[in-house]
């Protein structure tokens, strides 16, 4: 059975397309790519249809990661089919588990920087560089690749546990 991981931020162009880019290397690297599935989502239907941010290319590109994506929104009746719901920061975290259908629905949501152990508790949030430069950019990359070893073994021991079941 496939493990679904969704990443979501607001628009879908930016920071969720670049922790789906890393993480689904990490899980690819990790041998899991035909156990682990991952997307992304925005909260908002803003950019549907739209490729990622040119500068997300880029600097995705620059670090050797690949990325094929079109912007799309994320959808209540999604929860019953995905395992884990990634937000990026705390704004999508409250919209997401108001989406959410049921309890057990809400508790799949998670944020992102809650799996790495470095980062401050009080604020887990990956800022949003769409209004900023290049710099915004790498500061998110460095972030999302911070949190995605804290976020593979959490999902490599759903996988390892479902494979004992």
């Amino acid at each position: 059975m496939t493990y679904r991981v969704c990443f979501v931020c607001t628009g879908n162009i930016c920071r969720s397309p670049m922790a789906e880019a890393v993480f689904h290397a990490r899980v690819a690297d990790a041998g899991l790519d035909d156990l682990v599935t991952v997307d992304s989502a925005g909260t908002g239907g803003w950019h549907e249809g739209d490729g990622a941010d040119p500068r997300t290319v880029a600097v995705l590109a620059e670090h050797g990661y690949d990325l094929g994506h079109t912007a799309r929104q994320f959808q209540q009746s999604w929860f019953s089919r995905l395992d884990l719901v990634i937000a990026l920061d705390a704004g999508h975290l409250r919209a997401l588990r108001r989406l959410a259908p049921t309890e057990e629905d809400a508790a799949k949501v998670r944020l992102l920087r809650s799996y790495d152990p470095a980062a401050d508790d009080g604020d887990l949030d990956v800022p949003d560089p769409y209004y900023g430069g290049t710099d915004g950019f790498e500061e998110c990359l460095e972030m999302v690749e911070a949190a995605s070893g804290g976020l593979l073994a959490a999902v490599r021991e759903q996988v390892e546990g479902r494979r004992h079941e």
